[in-house]
């Protein structure tokens, strides 16, 4: 899920900074908030790091590599993404 899909869900689809600057402040484990992802398929910022958040989509079965200096989500259940 990118992070202006959930702001759409919200009613507010230009809002998708806010949510990145929501979930920034998110540090329950609970929340899933590490599988969301820039439109691009970047992986944006995340609270604990970019390794980190690389690290625990690897671990869930999402592929990661790194471009340009930043993650990239590549492959999840069988679907490319740019």
């Amino acid at each position: 899920m990118t992070y202006g899909e959930i702001a759409a869900a919200a009613g507010s689809p230009r809002a998708y900074r806010a949510v990145g600057n929501i979930l920034s402040l998110n540090y329950d484990p609970r929340i899933p908030c590490h599988r969301v992802v820039r439109s691009n398929g970047a992986l944006g910022n995340y609270n604990r790091g970019p390794l980190e958040k690389a690290r625990m989509l690897q671990k869930e079965g999402i592929l990661c590599r790194e471009h340009r200096g930043s993650y990239v989500k590549i492959r999840s259940r069988g679907t490319l993404f740019p």
